[in-house]
């Protein structure tokens, strides 16, 4: 399908869709409105959306970035009206499978239509905008974000809140490479088991204590991810030094 963009109408629509699923968790998705004149516009340029299932954040991310470099989609173009058109478009992708609803159903509205501002601790909660804002940041070298993009659609994950919510941690590419390589398993491709916790050496602790704190007194932008592992206090050499 061609990628459109929903108008103030649509969105409007999408929202009162989204409130109504609090009572009802399977009301089917207005999907009309994604080419309803009324209700969403064109775009500038065309962009061919495929309906498709994803096995992770990081596939997601890759098939909307090279789609969108692909068409010469500029991110001028890419407002909350496109990215709620997508969430609707992708609704059942982005849904949680049987057995695993959320208890808050279908979560606060931010996951599927942006904030209008360009708030960074807003924007990246959206399930689709906030992968592809991170694989396009990392687009030179993209496995370094693997931790960040490995969990499903629906369900970013732990390691995703602690690294996304802060804007100079997942545009800090030492940080979030040396965050892959100590956090996530390559063999299961998903974050190591023990990392989600709250204990020692966990990422709760990398990126809220250790990063708080260093951050201060050293420049981790300038830093390699060999180098900002230096830093780490013992309580971390059980994930640096596993190899997998």
């Amino acid at each position: 399908m061609r990628l459109r963009r929903l108008n103030e109408k649509g969105i409007e629509e999408l929202g009162m869709y989204l409130d109504a699923l609090a009572d009802n968790p399977m009301l089917t998705p207005p999907a009309e409105i994604l080419e309803d004149q009324a209700k969403s516009e064109s775009l500038s340029v065309k962009v061919d959306i495929d309906s498709k299932k994803f096995s992770n954040r990081f596939d997601a991310a890759k098939y909307l970035y090279d789609k969108f470099i692909e068409a010469g989609v500029a991110d001028s173009d890419l407002d909350r009206g496109v990215w709620a058109w997508l969430s609707l478009f992708w609704f059942d992708t982005l849904r949680p499978p049987a057995g695993k609803q959320a208890k808050k159903w279908p979560g606060e509205r931010a996951r599927w239509i942006p904030s209008e501002s360009h708030d960074w601790k807003k924007f990246y909660r959206h399930l689709l905008a906030g992968p592809w804002r991170v694989y396009r940041f990392h687009r030179d070298n993209p496995e370094r974000a693997r931790v960040v993009l490995c969990g499903p659609l629906y369900a970013p994950g732990e390691a995703s809140e602690q690294i996304l919510s802060r804007q100079e941690v997942v545009t800090n590419r030492s940080v979030v490479e040396l965050a892959t390589r100590m956090y996530y398993d390559p063999i299961g491709k998903k974050v190591k088991r023990g990392a989600a916790s709250k204990g020692a050496g966990t990422f709760r602790r990398f990126a809220n204590d250790f990063l708080n704190q260093f951050d201060m007194t050293w420049d981790l932008y300038a830093m390699t991810a060999d180098q900002v592992a230096t830093l780490l206090p013992k309580e971390f050499n059980r994930f640096l030094s596993e190899r997998r």
